[in-house]
């Protein structure tokens, strides 16, 4: 059963990850970047995504992971901060969507389905809200540190930017310490238990 789970779980990441770079990547093409196109991220392909230990993480977790970050080119912005926040932001609402609608095809279609297509469903859901939560923690390089930035006046860019030095170094902390899991683990059981 785990070695299924974890089969199962393989086109779930990649799809999961491949969706929410490429909505950071149309977001700044639709604001009037043009980079990532030029750098072939405007792709659902996820061999343009990819982060080998990001997406072991995730296959390992189930509940958060990475991959590479999308080239963004504010100055493309008619509003630099505005712009990179709704980049920022596209990101964990595509899994949120994606969460959405293998929670609405789980509740309305599964006892039709065999169990097998009920299991794919129901980690879909698992996954793309652990991806959404883990990417909404305002903590550099992550989605949040990005909405954050957009949201604080500009007396705080200074902190903001002291602290983007120590992110990563933050982030990989909770991680190895099991903090990480602690923060978002009870945050993904009450959004999961309210889709399914």
């Amino acid at each position: 059963m785990q070695i299924a789970r974890f089969i199962l779980l393989i086109p779930l990441v990649l799809l999961s990850i491949s969706l929410h770079e490429y909505a950071h990547g149309k977001m700044a093409d639709l604001l009037g970047d043009p980079t990532p196109g030029m750098t072939g991220r405007l792709t659902l392909n996820p061999l343009a995504h990819l982060s080998l230990m990001g997406t072991l993480v995730l296959l390992i977790t189930q509940r958060f992971g990475w991959a590479k970050p999308v080239q963004i080119n504010p100055r493309y912005f008619s509003n630099s901060r505005q712009g990179m926040m709704f980049v920022g932001l596209a990101g964990p609402l595509a899994n949120i969507f994606l969460a959405v609608i293998f929670a609405v095809l789980f509740k309305n279609f599964a006892f039709n389905l065999p169990t097998v297509v009920a299991i794919f469903l129901k980690l879909g859901v698992g996954i793309n809200l652990g991806l959404a939560i883990f990417n909404l923690i305002p903590l550099p390089p992550l989605d949040g540190s990005k909405i954050l930035k957009g949201l604080l006046p500009r007396k705080f860019d200074k902190i903001l930017h002291e602290i983007e030095a120590y992110g990563p170094f933050i982030l990989l902390f909770f991680v190895f310490t099991g903090l990480l899991g602690k923060i978002i683990g009870p945050v993904w059981i009450i959004f999961y238990r309210l889709l399914l």
